[in-house]
């Protein structure tokens, strides 16, 4: 691996870190437009590249989602009444998008994900305020693993945990914000464990990919976002206390809604 790839991962993982815990956006929206990009410009992917971006996004959301997790629930964030009813969904859903988006031209997955984070720009710069509204009561087992089958093949498609899908759900149900935030990062652990899998799977032997990668997860990426991510996260979610976040929510929705042209119009 040449110094700057090595540097670029590290740059992507920390920005993917901090930004994940200032704005509870999930790293995934950090990682594969970078990715994308990086991964364009080293020309790593061949015809896969998309499927290699998100596919590695993934694998590194498992190391930082775990991370997640367990802080949440040392602080009783996690409802995990909710979560284990979601899990049988979330995996089916998860393994079911990751196989989908591996036979997916490469153009079409980038310009899902394109369309992916056109929404989530536009949700962070038109959110206001919470407003308070009469809460839904949760669905049963099996309503909730429908929303988890739903949640997980959305997510898996795009490369990400899903808390920008999770966290408005638990919301409207009423689920106080510091256990919907916990809840959703319990819940995105098995997306990235199903969606990596499936994307291992679904390019398994594929011509094309790079030495150390195992289908569309790419090894030396991963290693290198993990160690560059999982540290800086905490610092995130401190400076969501000191730092205008509003404003910067705004900003950061604006540039995602750049990237999104960009990415749709490559």
């Amino acid at each position: 691996m040449l110094l700057i790839e090595l540097a670029a991962y590290l740059a992507i993982g920390a920005c993917s870190g901090v930004l994940a815990g200032l704005f509870g956006v999930g790293g995934g929206a950090v990682m594969v437009p970078a990715l994308l990009l990086l991964f364009g410009a080293l020309d790593l992917g061949g015809d896969w590249t998309a499927q290699l971006a998100v596919g590695t996004s993934l694998a590194t959301i498992v190391g930082t989602g775990a991370a997640s997790t367990l802080a949440h629930h040392r602080r009783d964030g996690v409802r995990w009444d909710i979560v284990w009813p979601f899990v049988p969904g979330i995996i089916v859903g998860a393994l079911a998008g990751a196989m989908v988006a591996g036979w997916l031209p490469s153009g079409w997955l980038q310009r899902i994900f394109a369309l992916f984070l056109a929404y989530v720009g536009t949700t962070l710069l038109l959110t206001r305020s919470a407003t308070v509204a009469v809460a839904q009561p949760l669905p049963g087992r099996v309503g909730l693993a429908s929303v988890g089958s739903g949640i997980g093949a959305l997510s898996a498609l795009v490369g990400i945990g899903g808390g920008t899908l999770t966290v408005p759900f638990l919301l409207r149900h009423g689920i106080a914000m510091r256990q919907a935030v916990g809840t959703s990062a319990a819940c995105g652990l098995p997306i990235a464990l199903a969606g990596a899998l499936g994307f291992i799977l679904s390019g398994w032997s594929r011509s094309g990919l790079p030495a150390l990668s195992s289908g569309f997860v790419y090894w030396p990426a991963v290693v290198a976002m993990l160690v560059a991510s999982m540290p800086l996260a905490p610092l995130g979610a401190r400076l969501a206390h000191t730092l205008p976040v509003a404003l910067l929510k705004r900003l950061f929705g604006g540039l995602l809604l750049v990237i999104a042209g960009r990415l749709v119009f490559v």
